[in-house]
């Protein structure tokens, strides 16, 4: 006996509900990065968070260590030296404010490593999805903005015990000189980051070694122009040397930028050369860490 029934039918999809995505948007590539290299920066602005207490005692060392070098110029004149005071002090502080800054890059970009040891995940971090390039180019530009910031701070409190001869600054080209400076430097930095990579228990102290040399040759707290020959053909290799030149004529001499020239074109070569330089050198330590087994080290 036949059924009364239909046969039943295939089962009916459901069209897209309007207004409702059914399908992932896809971002572009570029876009993508730019997302991981700002989460970089917050990463790192939580890092600094989580230990502001440190962060103060290490601004507040930093800051006396600055005053220290000032004071040495103010007292010249108690020992007989017969200079200009004002004019020698500003010259040192403008030096040791302007090392600081640069020193603080270094640290941070060094210390990086270091600091995801001890928060064990570094591990993690160079799984991630995001390039190499981007994690270290993020964590360069949040070094700068928190260098920048901190240098302020210090200033503000070192214009409060000392007159500073900087009534005819030229405090825009300085800071275009500044932020020149911060990319070759951020690419020098790169390069003694990989440093704690391939040697957990004295990688940051041969940063430190790497710095110091720069401290040497660059002319911080004197001109290059007493040191040996051989060291001032070194200083012409420093970006710190072109940053300290063009700064001190921009804030001290009130020059023009425009007259800065001179110091601004080895700064941005040597900034195309070093970062490329600086990500494939700690690609390279990253690959060796990975195959001797390094990063489980923690110390």
């Amino acid at each position: 006996m036949a059924s009364s029934h239909p046969a039943p039918g295939p089962p009916t999809v459901p069209g897209p509900v309007p207004g409702i995505l059914t399908q992932p948007v896809a971002r572009a590539h570029w876009l993508m990065e730019l997302i991981a290299a700002w989460g970089f920066v917050q990463r790192n602005y939580y890092l600094t968070k989580r230990y502001l207490g440190w962060e103060l005692v290490w601004l507040a060392y930093s800051t006396a260590n600055v005053m220290s070098i000032g004071f040495i110029g103010a007292g010249v004149n108690e020992v007989g030296g017969g200079a200009n005071t004002q004019a020698l002090t500003t010259f040192l502080l403008v030096g040791a404010l302007l090392w600081s800054y640069l020193s603080m890059l270094f640290d941070i970009l060094s210390e990086t490593v270091m600091w995801e040891r001890w928060e064990g995940t570094i591990e993690y971090t160079f799984m991630s999805p995001a390039s190499r390039t981007t994690h270290l180019l993020g964590t360069g530009i949040y070094a700068v903005v928190y260098g920048i910031l901190r240098s302020v701070v210090m200033l503000g409190v070192i214009a409060l015990f000392f007159d500073l001869d900087l009534s005819g600054a030229n405090y825009l080209g300085a800071i275009l000189v500044l932020a020149v400076a911060s990319i070759s430097l951020i690419g020098f930095g790169l390069v003694g980051s990989v440093m704690p990579l391939l040697s957990p228990e004295k990688g940051v102290q041969v940063t430190f070694i790497y710095a110091s040399v720069l401290l040497l040759i660059s002319g911080v707290y004197y001109p290059i122009d007493v040191l040996p020959g051989w060291m001032q053909a070194l200083a012409v290799v420093s970006p710190v040397y072109y940053a300290l030149e063009g700064i001190r004529a921009t804030l001290i001499d009130g020059e023009s930028i425009g007259s800065q020239w001179g110091n601004l074109w080895p700064l941005l070569v040597m900034g195309v050369v070093a970062i490329p330089a600086g990500i494939w050198i700690f690609q390279a330590g990253e690959r060796f860490a990975k195959r001797t087994g390094r990063l489980k080290r923690s110390g």
